[in-house]
């Protein structure tokens, strides 16, 4: 059983650069290689910050008709499997150890993978969602002449939000929702001849979204959250 999010906007953003460029073309400058990153890391609701997600969740809660949608009331456990789009925001300069500008700017690649949420409605309106996943982004240094991935970084961003639920009963039932997000960065692979080490943090979450309900105790998510995180990531 599951929950698809889709995302209120397209994907619509910058594309990453062909890193295999037509033979002949003259190799693009590297970035300095002492040099530190300061700029958000990666959750864009279009969440980095953007997380935008469409699924199906299944209810626990009051038994209902077959042929009837089961609403929306305390003591309701959701389980949302979701398809999520995790598309960082901007690009954030790259300066030296002593604070100089290199003219350079980090950028952030975008990332679709699954994920899970559960969500558990303490009353008719008030509920605590717990959403987990894992995404894979390339870091970029990019400039006048310059587009060189330095490194591909996996990371574990778990939110946990408290949501409103003005019209539980409701076929279609909007919410909003904020919370607390934690940004744990794991694996990953330094390119370039570059070693990156970006910084785990705190960031802000900001939710909206609408349970459209289809029959019995299933029902179509739509999801876009919006992460508020910085981070360092000192680049060697």
């Amino acid at each position: 059983a599951g929950q698809l999010i889709a995302p209120d906007q397209s994907r619509a953003g910058p594309r990453l650069a062909n890193p295999y460029p037509p033979a002949g073309t003259p190799a693009a400058p590297a970035p300095p290689r002492d040099a530190i990153q300061r700029g958000p890391a990666v959750t864009k609701t279009r969440f980095f910050a953007a997380v935008a997600a469409a699924s199906f969740a299944f209810m626990a809660g009051a038994a209902c008709a077959q042929d009837e949608f089961q609403p929306k009331a305390q003591g309701t456990w959701m389980l949302n499997l979701r398809v999520s789009d995790v598309a960082p925001s901007g690009e954030y300069g790259i300066n030296t150890a002593a604070g100089a500008a290199t003219g350079l700017k980090a950028k952030v690649g975008d990332d679709i993978m699954p994920t899970i949420g559960v969500t558990y409605f303490m009353t008719d309106n008030l509920a605590v969602e717990v959403v987990a996943g894992t995404t894979k982004h390339t870091v970029r240094a990019v400039g006048p002449g310059v587009d060189v991935p330095v490194r591909d970084q996996w990371v574990l961003p778990p939110t946990l939000d408290l949501q409103y639920h003005p019209l539980p009963t409701a076929r279609i039932s909007p919410y909003v929702g904020a919370g607390v997000n934690y940004m744990l960065f794991y694996g990953g692979h330094d390119r370039s001849g570059f070693t990156v080490d970006v910084h785990n943090g705190f960031g802000w979450v900001l939710q909206a979204g609408t349970d459209i309900a289809v029959q019995g105790p299933w029902s179509l998510n739509l999801d876009v959250k919006k992460i508020m995180f910085r981070t360092d990531a000192d680049i060697n």
